[in-house]
């Protein structure tokens, strides 16, 4: 026999539903935060009457938003929502006592919200009115879809993602520097498509300072929020009329330096309207992991890291980064150079090295494109023990839609 956790309680019209939940909250991807993606499906009698999804922070939750798409009495209908519904006044009243209010029958959710302010409390407020709650339906697929979310909330910091592009013998840059450009137009098409999903862009200053780069989304109609950019300048020798400050709004242009930057030159930037985080660190080098809590305090949740070498060996030396995007393109320049995508740390023993999670390969062409997660990730997390998936009304009995 079934026990009421077991995940197969729920049947294939559940599992069904739910995957079209999760479709619906997608459409926001990087539109959201700080509020996570969220898709809701209202279903009555084995058919769906409203769906909905959270278009950005600030509008109607995922579930008022299936709710208000409603066809006929929502009363006695299921709600498969991707995450716990809310119970906190925010920017928008709180969604579970509305629920309860519409006479919603039962809810099914993969997962509770990680958030404090919420985290256990809405399903209490459902199941103390009576309703249903099932949860565990597609966690996984929820997980991969908040992963930012879930960094933010439970780790205390951003889901941070190292990129580069390399060629076949492993150099991001002839032994001049010269890097434009070693991976395809498709491949950094896809580079802009990550950018737009991200709240922030980080590079360092040698990066800066050799390729001058926008750090920005660069895709054709491209209507979304532009992601911060973030400048690692220890001893702020970033110029003023950087490419980067070009078409920022004020504040968008982080930049972390420490006490070895002389103070004119931060009050210059920070006069013309940019943020100056002055960041513990030795010798004129930023503190990464302080500067990482910084940045966590400044509500960015997910941060592309794009060089360079020394920044990305400084991230992997403190078990900060949680995602991996490694482009390999089919050229070899050779030459006696150290230009590589980490500098600085590494491991002494091949049975050391770190080994991808869930890793994926794609090709962009005749790039290879290798992704993958990092041990420190939420994905390497062991779960919380699960409550039973199914809480009914009456006898805490299984029941499927």
């Amino acid at each position: 026999m079934k026990s009421p956790g077991d995940k197969a309680a729920f049947s294939d019209r559940d599992l069904a539903f739910m995957r079209r939940a999760l479709e619906l909250a997608g459409k926001a991807r990087g539109q959201t935060s700080p509020n996570p993606m969220v898709g809701a499906v209202l279903v009555k009698g084995g058919r769906i009457i409203g769906e909905g999804y959270h278009h950005g922070a600030g509008s109607h939750h995922a579930e008022i938003e299936a709710l208000n798409a409603a066809t006929g009495d929502v009363a006695g209908s299921t709600l498969f929502v991707t995450l716990e519904p809310c119970c906190h006044f925010g920017k928008t009243p709180p969604c579970a006592p509305v629920l309860v209010e519409r006479g919603i029958s039962r809810v099914v959710v993969p997962m509770a919200d990680p958030n404090e302010m919420v985290s256990g409390k809405g399903f209490k407020v459902l199941k103390q009115a009576g309703i249903q709650v099932d949860i565990g339906l597609c966690e996984e697929e929820a997980r991969l879809l908040n992963e930012a979310f879930l960094t933010y909330h439970l780790l205390k910091r951003p889901f941070v993602i190292s990129k580069w592009a390399m060629t076949l013998d492993g150099r991001i840059a002839t032994y001049t520097g010269s890097s434009k450009w070693i991976s395809n137009e498709d491949s950094r098409r896809y580079v802009h498509e990550i950018r737009a999903n991200v709240d922030a862009i980080m590079a360092g200053i040698g990066t800066v300072l050799l390729d001058n780069p926008q750090l920005n989304v660069r895709l054709d109609n491209f209507e979304g929020r532009q992601p911060r950019r973030v400048v690692v300048d220890g001893n702020l020798r970033i110029p003023t009329k950087a490419r980067l400050f070009e078409d920022a709004s004020e504040g968008q242009c982080i930049v972390a330096t420490t006490t070895a930057a002389a103070r004119d030159r931060i009050a210059k930037l920070r006069d013309q309207g940019h943020t100056v985080l002055v960041v513990p660190g030795r010798k004129g080098i930023v503190d990464v992991a302080n500067l990482i809590a910084e940045l966590h305090g400044l509500g960015i949740q997910s941060l592309l890291c794009e060089g360079g070498s020394s920044l990305n060996g400084s991230l992997f030396e403190t078990h900060l980064v949680d995602k991996v995007i490694a482009f390999v393109a089919p050229k070899i320049v050779g030459g006696n150079n150290e230009k590589t995508p980490i500098a600085g740390w590494g491991v002494d023993e091949m049975d050391r090295a770190l080994n991808l999670i869930r890793p994926t390969v794609r090709q962009f062409g005749g790039d290879i494109c290798v992704e993958g997660y990092l041990p420190g990730c939420v994905h390497a997390l062991k779960p919380a023990p699960r409550r039973p998936a199914t809480e009914s009304r009456a006898r805490g009995e299984s029941r499927s839609e």
